[in-house]
């Protein structure tokens, strides 16, 4: 018999990011260092939405946790091409599966590298939640997510997972 608690999902859609990274606070007292990537535009496409992501609406503030973990604190707009626009908040973990994934990671951020980082290389997992306007997108207001991303070398893919 199959556990009625055990959460099944369904795929929502995919985003594909670009972001302009800002200079870090480097070396805090509470440990780590806190940095922050500008949204400069992507798209997201799924069987029931699809459009843009609005550049420079917003950004990820990312911790860079002393133990090699950047914490992920995300908020920015998607805009569908029927003109509805979303806010997406999102908080999610990004480590990686060997000591030199995530110094990869930070080289790809930044442009200094052709490096690919690749799916099974990195634990990329979002929580995620939407704003979006009453109607025939109101729905996203009515579930959670779970987001799954890679890191490709124009930015962050994520596809998202609606909790049913």
């Amino acid at each position: 018999m199959a556990d009625p608690y055990l959460p099944q999902t369904e795929f929502a859609f995919e985003v594909r990011l670009q972001f302009r990274p800002i200079p870090k606070v480097v070396d805090m007292p509470t440990g780590g260092s806190r940095g922050m990537v500008m949204l400069d535009g992507g798209t997201f496409e799924g069987p029931e939405v699809a459009g843009i992501a609005i550049p420079s609406s917003g950004g990820d503030f990312c911790h860079f946790r002393p133990d090699g973990v950047l914490g992920c604190d995300a908020r920015y707009m998607l805009q569908e091409n029927d003109g509805s626009v979303f806010m997406l908040n999102t908080r999610g973990y990004i480590w990686g599966r060997t000591p030199e994934v995530m110094a990869k990671f930070e080289r790809i951020a930044h442009g200094k590298t052709d490096e690919v980082v690749l799916p099974e290389e990195v634990y990329m997992r979002t929580m995620t939640t939407f704003e979006a306007p009453t109607g025939k997108h109101d729905w996203l207001t009515k579930h959670c997510f779970v987001g799954v991303g890679r890191r490709t070398a124009e930015g962050n893919a994520i596809r998202y997972y609606k909790v049913l």
